[in-house]
């Protein structure tokens, strides 16, 4: 009885889950939540939170089920360090390029660099990946949705 409930990883991403969708949905309930039609600020956080919550359950009810090896590592033989950087660098990169040279820099270059995180990437692929989610990003952003977030610093376009 006591190898059943023998804490597994299961448990712990479920109560990581719960933790985090209770937490969103008790801090958005002291918002004004609203309707369907007209959401308020807390309708969101609620209702992400909750469904957070049911995962995080349902995710912990997983770890009831029949026990498998837990000999298992939890990194990989060969893990994928340069996928794992470009991956975090991506972000960053968007923030201080976009901060500094605006949209078009920061959109390529994150895009850029995550996709040469996957081991299969080449330069080439990555540079057509990188223009194509640039060109597009432009047009949604700029000009059909409006955002004021200026394509170069410095440059009126």
């Amino acid at each position: 009885m006591q190898e059943k409930f023998k804490l597994k990883r299961d448990y712990y991403a479920g109560a990581l889950m719960l933790l985090i969708g209770v937490g969103a949905a008790v801090t958005g309930s002291g918002y004004k939540f609203g309707t369907l039609a007209r959401m308020g600020p807390g309708f969101m956080p609620v209702m992400l939170g909750t469904v957070l919550a049911f995962l995080g359950i349902l995710i912990a009810a997983t770890a009831l089920g029949p026990s498998e090896d837990d000999d298992k590592r939890f990194l990989p033989d060969n893990p994928q360090w340069f996928g794992w950087f470009c991956i975090l660098a991506g972000p960053v990169l968007f923030i201080i390029l976009g901060l500094y040279l605006g949209m078009i820099p920061a959109v390529f270059a994150c895009v850029f660099v995550c996709a040469l995180g996957d081991n299969t990437a080449t330069y080439k692929s990555s540079l057509i990946l990188a223009a194509g989610v640039t060109v597009f990003g432009v047009l949604l952003f700029h000009y059909l949705l409006n955002i004021p977030f200026p394509l170069l610093r410095g440059v009126n376009l």
